[in-house]
């Protein structure tokens, strides 16, 4: 299932591993500041004060400052063991408001990545108004203990291997996949994994609001982010203050729900992606945009049955082929690379530039290594979240349900209770309230044809919200906040900077 990821960071990694790079890591070592925290709020037991009232050292790094901040692995137990969360920080250039604590979605995008990414992408008036302040959530990148599964060969294997569904003895080596690639995830992170879940991180966001020295919560959250501002919403709504939640994932819904809903909103963005390749010149889909979908559906059944030659030793099969177009419709800047693509493979069967999508999209570089521990980080952090059922006949119903709303890539969101069966920790859940009552106005933004967080779950969550106010942006992509949007960029920043509340319903 495709992650939802920020978009800003996914065109970051996109242009560092085409060009054959990875993401800088070094930090240097030369403290330059430090941030004291506010006192630990009233309401924080005893034994959690110490976490409140912690001091970040701050160090030059090549994410501009980094730290680490202490939080409990259980929340439940504060005296017990201690996980270090990376931070890393963008300073203000102005009349400073505070911090704005920022996430870029997965679940398992690193923070800290993040921060120079979105400095880069976001508006001066925002950058001299806050600090950017971002953070590896625990299970992710450089927090410890992260989690970590398998090397880079069986990942290469797990990635592009093609599922037989039509089979329970297909389905049952789906299941025995998860349940022996969670048994690795538990032997090499630790019992740290069944406590990387979303009510925890969103417990850690408010330390880490108290280790900045803010009263309150001023924060910008993309995909999965979003999901993450509304956790921390419902959980402290007296201190949350202006909270934006862009490319909204309701996290009322339930599991099929969100694979229905990405599988409708994939099947959208394709037909938009075949509609304006045919406009074009060297587009390999003809006839109608029907007929170009059901061209891109053979690609893929071709690509099964006989997986496609490419430049280097692997081979396209179905799954990566998917991967590297889905990846493409997360922005219409990556339509052109995947007409390229798919005129490759269509009329010359060369899946070269697919393979390099689905890279991409997995965080793989030319040397064949995962430079990051995003994928796993998602599987460990959704399995803790929430579970299908694995019931055979019903993840069948379910994807009948799936297939009729996405014939062409419904596929790839079906049978999804096999992702975490017989996992290796207990699910941990959420909250049984999401309406935060009692929070000032939380934005909520949405593009009407986003394919990764429809739009139809921002308003879902706008509406589950007590406060939530919806900003509609009308158009192609996931997520909508950035610089080059100009009527997004004005309102959220009206909102971040100045606390202008736009009405319920702005369409830009």
């Amino acid at each position: 299932m495709p992650r939802p990821r920020a978009l800003a960071a996914l065109l970051a990694v996109a242009a560092l591993l085409l060009a054959g790079c990875s993401v800088p890591a070094k930090h240097q070592s030369s403290p330059t500041a430090t941030s004291g925290s506010s006192a630990a709020p009233s309401d924080v037991p005893a034994a959690l004060a110490p976490f409140y009232t912690q001091t970040i050292e701050w160090k030059k790094c090549d994410e501009g400052q980094c730290g680490t901040l202490r939080v409990p692995v259980d929340y439940d137990d504060p005296s017990g063991p201690s996980m270090q969360l990376a931070v890393a920080r963008h300073q203000a250039s102005g009349d400073r408001i505070g911090s704005l604590l920022v996430n870029p979605g997965g679940p398992g995008g690193s923070g800290v990545d993040f921060v120079p990414q979105l400095a880069g992408q976001v508006t001066p008036k925002l950058l001299k108004a806050y600090d950017i302040v971002g953070f590896d959530p625990r299970g992710v990148q450089r927090s410890t203990p992260a989690v970590k599964c398998v090397g880079d060969a069986a990942l290469d294997k797990l990635y592009a291997f093609d599922p037989d569904t039509s089979t329970d003895a297909g389905l049952q080596q789906m299941i025995d996949m998860t349940a022996d690639f969670s048994v690795q995830c538990l032997k090499n992170t630790g019992s740290g994994l069944g406590h990387v879940d979303t009510v925890a991180a969103a417990k850690d966001l408010d330390v880490l609001r108290a280790a900045v020295g803010d009263d309150e919560l001023h924060y910008l959250g993309f995909s999965y982010g979003t999901k993450l501002g509304a956790t921390y919403a419902a959980l402290f709504p007296q201190r949350s203050a202006r909270l934006v939640l862009d490319g909204a994932l309701d996290p009322t819904l339930t599991s099929d729900e969100v694979d229905q809903g990405q599988a409708a909103g994939f099947e959208g963005a394709l037909r938009a992606y075949v509609k304006d390749c045919q406009g074009g010149s060297k587009c390999p889909l003809t006839g109608s945009v029907d007929d170009g979908m059901q061209q891109v559906r053979a690609l893929l059944d071709r690509a099964r049955a006989n997986p496609l030659p490419t430049s280097s030793d692997r081979r396209l099969t179905q799954s990566l082929a998917f991967s590297g177009i889905a990846v493409a419709l997360y922005s219409k800047s990556f339509w052109p690379t995947l007409t390229v693509a798919l005129r490759a493979a269509i009329v010359s069967g060369n899946g070269t530039v697919l393979l390099a999508l689905s890279d991409v999209y997995y965080d793989r570089d030319q040397s064949g290594h995962y430079t990051t521990n995003a994928m796993e980080a998602f599987r460990a952090i959704n399995c803790l979240d929430q579970r299908s059922s694995d019931d055979f006949a019903t993840m069948r119903a379910e994807a009948k349900q799936v297939e009729a709303v996405a014939p062409t890539v419904g596929q790839f969101f079906s049978y999804g209770g096999t992702s975490c069966a017989d996992w290796a920790v207990p699910e941990v859940g959420g909250l049984k309230d999401y309406s935060a009552q009692g929070a000032p106005p939380i934005l909520v933004v949405g593009t009407t044809n986003d394919p990764a967080t429809p739009y139809a779950w921002a308003q879902s969550l706008a509406t589950t919200l007590s406060s939530g106010v919806l900003l509609t942006y009308q158009g192609e992509g996931h997520t909508a906040y950035r610089k080059d949007n100009t009527c997004i960029a004005k309102v959220v920043d009206a909102f971040l900077v100045d606390g202008t509340v736009p009405a319920d319903g702005t369409r830009c």
